[in-house]
């Protein structure tokens, strides 16, 4: 017998047969695009690394005009609100274990004096570590803020060796949004690419109509990329969606190419849709294959991504794993994308593995779908 060839045609009937399905069932249109919605808005305004206000208790043991102007600087640098003031360390103590401040400030007796007479005033800073990140930032504008004072009591007449002028590029106001907007598109998309394409081939074999399929001419490619197409569609215009919703809601700037960055995308949508095919030809039910699909999309690009956390920091072990995460690269080039204006020849490494990905989670994919078919 003849093999069929390739067509168009059947090619059409499929990606029209399944764009039907998915206007059709509600389920599958909220997934696709009421779940990117909630996730920018619950990760945008929740996830946020910015410091604006520390609670302060100051325990000033010296009264003095000296250790009240000191104190006052704190407040007045914009980052300490005065929650309290203290009598003894026992207040001090009672405040941090509820939870109530930040930083407690205690300044000890004759700390005028000793300024006076040209000799170094200590104080204590206590800060509450069981959020270390908060801790960390505190102590450091604790330290910022006493360095000022310091070099007030010494004169006007003091020259310094250096003039530091400090400039940060690409985030001048040093907003975490701008870092986590970009990075948040990529891991949204993981995992909704993934789980919508998973339970495409399972929901075909539980209602019985795979078989269906299968006695029809079409050929395994053909119902493959029929299955793909709609949700390719789906995965830009959620992908347009989040970018407005990056630039006009959260205020993150888009300085690069927006051709680049959906060409950059179309790369990315076809090694993710590829792979939530495979785990709907992996799983057996809709169960499974949603299940699977969380597991091995939306924890590696969360926590492997450097989404949040910076790949740096990680063990030696984890920092291996990571090289095998799809969402990292996507991840690299969205920032370079929005916050850098970075042309592609800056991100040639990123911009080859996510290549690579696609061609080789494409293929396997489609092997498998024959297998299955066959």
């Amino acid at each position: 017998m003849k093999p069929r060839s390739f067509s168009w045609v059947r090619l059409w009937a499929l990606v029209k047969k399944e764009f039907l399905h998915i206007v059709r069932d509600p389920r599958s249109l909220a997934m696709a695009f009421l779940m990117p919605l909630i996730l920018l808005i619950l990760f945008g305004y929740a996830i946020t690394m910015d410091i604006k206000t520390l609670n302060l208790v100051v325990y000033d043991q010296d009264k003095s005009a000296a250790s009240r102007h000191y104190a006052e600087g704190f407040p007045a640098s914009g980052y300490f609100s005065a929650a309290a003031a203290a009598e003894s360390y026992a207040d001090v103590r009672a405040l941090l274990d509820r939870g109530k401040v930040h930083l407690a400030l205690v300044i000890p007796p004759h700390f005028a004096r000793d300024l006076e007479q040209g000799r170094s005033a200590r104080v204590q800073v206590l800060a509450d570590g069981s959020d270390a990140n908060t801790a960390t930032i505190a102590l450091g504008y604790a330290e910022a803020i006493t360095g000022r004072f310091s070099a007030a009591q010494q004169g006007s007449k003091v020259e310094l060796a250096v003039d530091n002028r400090l400039r940060v590029w690409y985030n001048p106001e040093l907003k975490s949004r701008w870092f986590i907007v970009p990075g948040l598109i990529a891991v949204i998309m993981t995992v909704i690419t993934a789980l919508l394409t998973s339970l495409t081939v399972s929901r075909e074999w539980e209602s019985g109509t795979m078989e269906q399929l299968i006695a029809t001419p079409v050929q395994p490619i053909e119902l493959f990329l029929g299955k793909m197409a709609p949700y390719f569609v789906i995965g830009v215009l959620d992908v347009l969606f989040s970018v407005a919703m990056g630039v006009w809601v959260f205020d993150v700037p888009l300085r690069g190419s927006f051709l680049f960055l959906l060409g950059v995308t179309a790369m990315f949508l076809v090694g993710g849709l590829s792979l939530g095919i495979m785990v709907s030809t992996i799983a057996k039910s809709q169960l499974v294959a949603s299940q699977l699909a969380m597991v091995v999309t939306f924890l590696p690009a969360f926590l492997l991504s450097g989404f949040l956390y910076s790949i740096d920091n990680m063990p030696r072990f984890l920092q291996a794993v990571t090289h095998v995460v799809q969402a990292r690269y996507f991840v690299e080039v969205l920032k370079n994308i929005f916050l850098k204006a970075s042309p592609p020849a800056f991100v040639a490494g990123d911009l080859i593995f996510l290549g690579l990905f696609a061609v080789a989670v494409f293929a396997v994919a489609l092997g498998k779908f024959r297998k299955k078919l066959a």
